[in-house]
């Protein structure tokens, strides 16, 4: 008898048997891939409401970040450029320096990669008398500010004074009975009055500003400016000041820089503190995601062998229930020369086909719990984006290989059965 007819009989003879076996494949292979496509939907979906999130959050704390930085902006400027020599304790009492510099000062911080202040706007203040109505004031000349070269051109916290305008303080408008649209002749220049400003109870109640050409020409300090006005960046460092003044005076040796602090460390603790909290809350989510992912690869690794290791079991105790059943038909099957390869080939090879007709049949249903509980089970995700066809083509290797091996012993014990000890009981 051939091996092929003897595998042919076995399984003809026993149907039920080899029936169950199949059944017993295909439980376990679909078992194994739809916990595999579970677990792959689970951590698609958990990454998708990671990233939704994390988009959201980023777009919430963009705009929150923008709102706090245009309304630490109106605080104004905060870092002062101060000429060389020039002693701080007077500008501390009279608010401005008598000491000058260049004004190519400020075009060559505008032509520099400095990253650590923004908004350069060039001044030139003095006190002195208002000579056509005899009362002291505060002269400032400022133009448009200097854009740095490099980088994205940033909004003016102050606007340009135009060459013929003049803008007043509140108390110089309210005392001299001048309002936008009136004339006004200055050092016996006639200007506009374009703009009034708002009480604000200091210096600034009394000061004149006009064009920094003109106001230079007037106090004939052509190209001289006496301070250069800046914003600093958001920095994250407790000492902000010392790496602004580290860079600054790297360009501009001998100039003396101060920081107005309580604007500075507002503006930078509420900004860096947005970001902060943006942060957290981003990892936050993506721990809780991890955490619940380990979950469920922990649950998947425990179910995987334990369910390989059911269907090993239930596969070798079929076939320990087949030897047992026809332990004479095998002993009249060696009695008659049957080979003892042949026989234990005979129920290896059985295992090995009733494992691939099994997991085939676990694959197709696979593929239809997919297809059917998509919406309801799987989130929505094709099953291309759940099942990798390496997975599949592993299952349909790996069940017959384990079905052999279960198969083993009994075929074992089958095949070296003594046909003599079996028949003399018959």
């Amino acid at each position: 008898m051939t091996l092929f007819k003897l595998i042919r009989k076995e399984i003809g003879h026993r149907k039920i048997n080899f029936g169950l076996s199949i059944l017993a494949v295909a439980v376990a292979a679909a078992a194994w891939l739809l916990s595999d496509a579970f677990l792959t939907s689970a951590n698609l979906q958990s990454e998708a409401l990671i990233q939704e999130k994390v988009e959201e959050t980023e777009k919430h704390m963009k705009k929150l970040e923008d709102d706090i930085r245009k309304s630490m902006k109106g605080l104004g400027f905060n870092i002062y450029i101060f000429p060389e020599g020039q002693d701080l304790s007077e500008v501390y009492s009279q608010g401005y320096a008598s000491k000058t510099m260049p004004e190519e000062y400020v075009y060559k911080l505008a032509n520099s990669n400095i990253v650590t202040v923004n908004h350069l706007l060039p001044t030139l203040t003095r006190s002195l008398e208002w000579p056509e109505h005899k009362r002291k004031i505060v002269l400032i000349g400022i133009r448009g500010q200097v854009p740095k070269s490099h980088g994205k051109p940033k909004k003016p916290l102050v606007n340009p004074v135009a060459e013929n305008d003049m803008v007043l303080g509140y108390e110089l408008h309210k005392s001299l009975g001048l309002k936008v649209g009136d004339k006004a002749t200055f050092m016996g220049r006639e200007f506009t009055v374009s703009k009034i400003h708002r009480q604000r109870g200091s210096k600034d109640d009394i000061t004149a500003w006009i064009n920094l050409g003109v106001c230079q020409q007037l106090l004939g300090m052509e190209k001289r400016i006496n301070s250069i006005l800046a914003l600093e960046c958001n920095c994250a460092t407790v000492d902000r000041i010392g790496e602004i003044r580290k860079e600054l005076l790297a360009i501009l040796p001998g100039t003396q820089i101060i920081e107005h602090d309580s604007k500075a460390l507002a503006r930078a603790e509420a900004r860096n503190k947005t970001h902060e909290t943006a942060l957290l809350e981003i990892e936050s989510i993506k721990k809780q995601q991890h955490e619940l992912r380990l979950k469920r690869e922990n649950m998947v690794a425990i179910m995987v062998p334990f369910v390989a290791i059911l269907c090993m079991a239930t596969i070798a105790l079929l076939a320990f229930l087949n030897v047992r059943e026809r332990i004479y038909e095998l002993g009249l099957l060696l009695s008659l020369g049957v080979k003892t390869s042949k026989i234990l080939f005979a129920y290896l090879v059985k295992a090995c086909l009733s494992a691939l007709v099994g997991a085939l049949i676990g694959v197709g249903l696979l593929y239809l719990c997919l297809n059917f509980g998509k919406e309801s089970y799987f989130n929505s995700h094709s099953a291309c984006a759940l099942v990798q066809s390496s997975k599949v083509i592993l299952i349909i290797v790996a069940m017959p290989v384990l079905a052999m091996l279960a198969t083993w012993l009994p075929a074992l014990w089958a095949a070296q059965t003594d046909p003599a000890e079996v028949l003399r009981h018959d």
